[in-house]
């Protein structure tokens, strides 16, 4: 292990993710274990501008692995996009003595730092916190598995109502860019279709599946799409369609928006974050740097920050002809 390295800062930024305060606690007492000083820096960039710190110890991290969110904060800093404000950053770890820093947080979080590092030599590793599962270089980040009970907890309930009312249910769920949420919380809640960015399933293809489910003795259906398919300009489109085409069917949407953001993680987050924040610290302390910690394999693994973020996530193949085969 290093000793160049005595004093560690631990940040949240970006959007939160059950699991990140399960992270913050393992970074802590990782250097409370190793007998080096860890620092929080409240609302990400922004607290680092401004000098916002707190010593942490062991015991000031104690009752929050079951909470959501973060305690530290989060914000999005605009300041901290200018060379002035990383200047400004990077003194104020300088007068703190901060040698290090963990980025808990997903692709904005991790430019960051790269161009942070980049311009000041300065060590950090990466932590993946987000719960659209976007990041390259690891299976799950940090609060996927929780958003993934949720969103299939909520299905359950809609599909109540749908099979009382015979509705069929639009359920939008995250996932701007990748349809990991949808894909997996569509199979493991019984969806009749799922519609997500990486598969343009198509308006007839779309029709032709709900009536094909419709003449199989279905009274009633549930859609799972990820708000960024490109099949309508937005789901409310989708459902327009939808009822002007099958008017057998009461048709509704169901946005679930920040609840799948919220809520206690999963045994898997917290072991998950607490597996990453002592990969991280220990990986700063034998002088790595510029990478972040992600699941490869059930083993964890350090992967280039620059190809964490340039890279992309792929959908699981498998799944989705696992979802084609279930919704028969």
């Amino acid at each position: 292990m290093s000793n160049s390295i005595k004093k560690v800062g631990v940040m949240t930024s970006g959007g939160d993710s059950p699991g990140m305060n399960a992270a913050i606690r393992s970074v802590v007492r990782t250097c409370a274990y190793h007998n080096i000083e860890c620092v929080g820096i409240y609302r990400g960039y922004e607290g680092m501008i401004e000098g916002d710190f707190k010593s942490m110890d062991a015991r000031s991290v104690k009752g929050i692995i079951n909470k959501g969110g973060t305690v530290l904060k989060s914000a999005r800093s605009k300041e901290f996009r200018t060379v002035e404000g990383r200047k400004m950053a990077h003194e104020k770890l300088i007068e703190a003595n901060i040698d290090a820093l963990v980025l808990i947080g997903g692709d904005g979080t991790f430019n960051g730092g790269l161009i942070f590092n980049k311009e000041f030599d300065f060590p950090v590793i990466g932590i993946p916190g987000t719960i659209d599962n976007d990041i390259f270089g690891t299976t799950h980040t940090l609060g996927f598995d929780t958003a993934l009970n949720t969103v299939v907890e909520c299905i359950d309930k809609i599909r109540d109502t749908a099979s009382s009312h015979n509705r069929l249910f639009f359920v939008e769920v995250m996932g701007r860019d990748v349809g990991h949420i949808a894909l997996n919380a569509g199979v493991g809640a019984g969806a009749e279709e799922i519609l997500i960015p990486e598969e343009d399933l198509g308006l007839g293809r779309l029709l032709e599946s709900l009536r094909r489910s419709k003449k199989s003795g279905k009274s009633s259906s549930i859609v799972v799409v990820a708000e960024g398919d490109k099949i309508g300009k937005n789901v409310f489109e989708l459902k327009d369609y939808v009822e002007s085409n099958m008017t057998e069917y009461e048709v509704r949407v169901s946005v679930l928006g920040h609840m799948q953001r919220g809520g206690s993680p999963s045994c898997f987050d917290r072991v998950l974050a607490s597996r990453m924040g002592v990969k991280a610290v220990e990986s700063l302390l034998s002088g790595k740097t510029n990478y972040m910690v992600g699941l490869l394999n059930d083993e964890m693994a350090l992967t280039p920050i620059e190809q964490a973020v340039k890279g992309k996530s792929k959908i699981n193949k498998e799944l989705l002809r696992v979802s084609e085969i279930m919704s028969i």
